[in-house]
């Protein structure tokens, strides 16, 4: 999946993959519910930003408007900023995986 967004350029295919995640069996049941999704958390290799791309249904956040009163199900690319994407990480992916990748973020407790 490639986007451009505000002048950046986003590809999955040439960013690394953080790690991914779905909601299937935690807010979702099946993949044909309204609020299933899926998606990577990637950072590009020149400015290190992140991302996230996915695709989920109409009541996720990689839904798009059809009309004014009605939206479906997609897929998307969505900038993060490193704080977000931490947190993202913090919530879906293992303790190993948010260590490797945002060890300049941790601190010990």
């Amino acid at each position: 999946m490639k986007a451009i967004i505000n002048g950046f350029r986003y590809d999955t295919e040439k960013a690394t993959a953080v790690g991914g995640a779905n909601n299937i069996g935690a807010g979702a049941s099946f993949w044909s519910d309204f609020s299933a999704w899926e998606a990577t958390l990637y950072k590009t290799p020149r400015a290190g930003r992140y991302f996230l791309a996915g695709e989920g249904g109409p009541m996720t956040r990689f839904s798009h408007r059809v009309d004014q009163n009605s939206t479906s199900g997609g897929s998307k690319i969505i900038p993060m900023t490193a704080e977000e994407a931490l947190e993202w990480a913090e919530n879906y992916l293992d303790a190993d995986a948010v260590e490797k990748h945002f060890s300049d973020m941790i601190k010990d407790a």
